[in-house]
């Protein structure tokens, strides 16, 4: 299961130290993601700048 810290979506909230994920979702897929079984996020996308350069040059 992918963290939500490496997330290229989510930010730490300063009130809870937490990180919370900050993207722009509809009615939708608001929905399909709640009633989802699975325990993966479908939207979870690496920010992690280094190992996506990385990935690149190979």
């Amino acid at each position: 299961m992918a963290s939500c810290e490496t997330c290229q979506y989510a930010y730490i909230d300063e009130m809870t130290g937490e990180a919370v994920c900050d993207l722009d979702l509809d009615e939708d897929e608001v929905i399909r993601f709640a009633q989802s079984k699975s325990k993966e996020c479908p939207f979870y996308k690496n920010g992690d700048e280094y190992q996506t350069t990385v990935k690149r040059q190979l």
